[in-house]
C-alpha cells in the first residue's frame, strides 16, 4: 500500500516537473522569437507517461485502474525536443507567438490541475490516517 501511494505521489511530483519544463521551454521560445536560425524548443511527456501506464497495466494485477507499480519510474523522464524541420521566415526562425501563447495558457491550465489533484490525493491520505476526521 506505502509503494502504491509513494508511486502515485511520484508521478504527480514527475508530471509537476515536465509541466514546469515546458514552461521554461516556452518562455525561451517567446525571449527568442526574433532571433535568426532560432528553432523552438517542446517538451514530451504526456505520452511518456501513457505509454508507461499502459506497459505497467499489463504487468500488473492491480484492484484499481488508477494504481501504478514504481516500475521503471526513473525512466519516466519528460523528453525536450527541438523542431528542426519547420520556418515560417526568411531568417529560418520557425517560432510562433500566437502557437506559444496557446501553449503557455495550455500548460498553465495543466499545472493547477494538476497541483489540485495532488493536494486532494494528499489531503484524502491524511483523512485516512486520520480515521476519517
Amino acid at each position: 500500500m506505502v509503494n502504491r501511494l509513494n508511486s502515485n505521489i511520484e508521478i504527480y511530483q514527475k508530471s509537476l516537473n515536465a509541466s514546469w519544463l515546458k514552461h521554461d521551454a516556452i518562455s525561451n521560445n517567446l525571449a527568442n522569437q526574433n532571433t535568426p536560425g532560432y528553432k523552438r524548443q517542446d517538451v514530451k511527456f504526456e505520452s511518456i507517461l501513457k505509454d508507461y501506464i499502459d506497459e505497467n497495466h499489463i504487468k500488473l494485477k492491480t484492484t484499481r485502474n488508477k494504481h501504478f507499480s514504481n516500475n521503471n519510474l526513473n525512466s519516466l523522464q519528460p523528453e525536450i525536443t527541438r523542431e528542426l524541420g519547420t520556418s515560417f521566415r526568411k531568417d529560418k526562425n520557425n517560432v510562433n507567438i500566437d502557437v506559444e501563447m496557446a501553449e503557455l495558457s495550455k500548460n498553465y491550465i495543466k499545472f493547477n490541475a494538476l497541483t489540485r489533484q495532488l493536494s486532494g490525493y494528499l489531503s484524502r491520505i491524511k483523512m485516512s490516517i486520520r480515521g476519517g476526521k
